[in-house]
């Protein structure tokens, strides 16, 4: 059994303590920093490499916006990390909805891993990605 506390506050540190202090020899105890949520200028390189993709690539002879490539690029990274996005039948009946790890969401190491596969992909089909300039990105 895995369980894991957030060390919050010196109550819960001192609860955490006499856990240890009580726990038979043999067990493994980690202590691990919190995940961090992604920085904005990770945000920023996100939509600034979506959208040179957006302007750069056809996908089966179509130009897709950077929304759109934002959801095919998370969908296909976590496919290949083992993951799934999820399918999910449609509330009105008609079809199925994709529910996608949202990027706002993700930690600084998920969206470096994202970010990593977002140009590889790119440079795969040839993308000439620019740096942000200024802080502007087009979305």
């Amino acid at each position: 059994m895995t369980r894991a506390w957030v060390l919050g506050s010196e109550t819960q540190r001192q609860f955490v303590a006499s856990l240890i202090a009580s726990t038979p020899p043999g067990w493994v105890v980690r202590l691990e920093p919190p995940e961090t949520k992604r920085t904005n200028p990770q945000n920023d390189l996100l939509h600034a490499a979506l959208a040179d993709i957006a302007r750069q690539v056809t996908w089966h002879g179509v130009k897709f916006n950077t929304t759109t490539w934002k959801r095919l690029c998370v969908a296909s990274w976590l496919r290949e990390k083992g993951e799934q996005p999820e399918l999910i039948p449609a509330l009105d009946g008609a079809g199925f909805d994709v529910i996608y790890e949202q990027t706002s969401k993700m930690t600084k190491k998920q969206l470096s891993e994202l970010m990593e596969w977002i140009f590889a992909f790119g440079a795969k089909h040839g993308c000439e990605f620019k740096e942000p300039q200024d802080g502007i990105i087009a979305r």
